[in-house]
């Protein structure tokens, strides 16, 4: 497997406040030599471009433009963060199905540039919209595997966040993860959370803490809610989830087999319907190139399955 990024292209579609933060993530990050901003407000994405490109000298070459559609011919990877956001008196069910259109849209335009990269999808609701574009992609030719969505990549990282400061342990060391619906009937994994291979609730027995129910209820609680947190003090989120949509693009730029609960076709595993969620997957460079059937606990399975039933009833609102 390489340990850097030979002539790696990302462009990213949406050049809002997410699209903004990955993409200042990415040259940070440097995981491409590449990366062109895509949006439908052309000086947006200019002035983005530029902004990205002054700070090049102190970071490292890249090619960082603003571009079209026609750009995607020859990219790797093309993220897609563009959607509507929710308009006064506008129910959740119109959202989504604006937002299901702007998806379908998208994909179809990347793909007629020619190209097969690999499409990651991160607008929201993101399970649904996942399933949405991947139907489309379905058709046009593009291996299932190809497209694939955050999920809770970032929910797992807020739960080993809340974990770390609980046990007041390093959080690169805690292995947690938050499966199904990135929303609020997602399901955090306690069966397997381990802190460097050895039981949450052993490390917390050891540190005097107890993991009854009531305390898993509550972190659980903590993690769903998270972004309501801070988008009542700043308006949005961003910047955390520019930083999970780089761990994503760097697992398949450098092709990493990296297990990371993306958003996958789910049909076939743990009795789940034709849906979208998040499950252990191993990513690398051809995107999503398994899913781990790990066991659950009696009780996060049935959960998930759950989580599972809800994201179907709102795909079948696409129908």
């Amino acid at each position: 497997m390489a340990d850097r990024c030979y002539a790696k292209k990302v462009a990213i579609v949406g050049m809002g406040n997410v699209g903004a933060a990955f993409a200042y993530a990415l040259v940070l990050r440097r995981l491409a030599t590449d990366i062109v901003l895509i949006d439908l407000d052309q000086r947006r994405a200019e002035g983005e471009a530029l902004d990205l490109k002054h700070g090049l000298p102190l970071v490292g070459p890249m090619n960082v433009y603003a571009g079209s559609y026609a750009d995607c011919a020859d990219a790797d990877i093309v993220v897609i963060t563009a959607g509507a956001n929710q308009k006064p008196g506008q129910t959740r069910l119109e959202l989504l199905k604006t937002n299901a259109g702007i998806a379908r849209s998208i994909v179809k335009s990347v793909l007629a540039a020619g190209g097969s990269p690999i499409l990651l999808m991160t607008s929201n609701p993101v399970d649904v919209l996942t399933r949405a574009a991947m139907d489309v992609s379905d058709q046009l030719g593009l291996p299932q595997g190809r497209i694939l969505g955050s999920g809770t990549v970032l929910d797992s990282s807020r739960f080993r966040h809340l974990l770390s400061k609980t046990l007041g342990a390093d959080p690169r060391g805690i292995h947690a993860s938050v499966l199904g619906e990135h929303g609020d009937s997602e399901v955090c994994i306690w069966s397997r959370a381990n802190v460097s291979g050895i039981p949450v609730g052993d490390v917390m027995r050891s540190r005097g803490l107890t993991m009854d129910q009531a305390f898993r209820d509550q972190m659980a609680y903590d993690v769903r809610h998270a972004a309501y947190e801070i988008i009542d003090r700043k308006g949005y989120t961003a910047t955390a989830i520019g930083v999970a949509l780089c761990r994503i693009v760097e697992a398949i730029v450098n092709d990493q087999k990296s297990i990371l609960t993306v958003s996958t076709c789910a049909e076939g595993h743990y009795g789940l319907p034709r849906v979208c969620m998040s499950l252990p997957c191993i990513v690398g460079a051809g995107g999503v190139e398994a899913v781990i059937d790990a066991p659950l606990a009696p009780e996060e399975e049935t959960a998930l399955r759950a989580s599972g039933a809800v994201l179907f009833e709102s795909a079948k609102a696409l129908l």
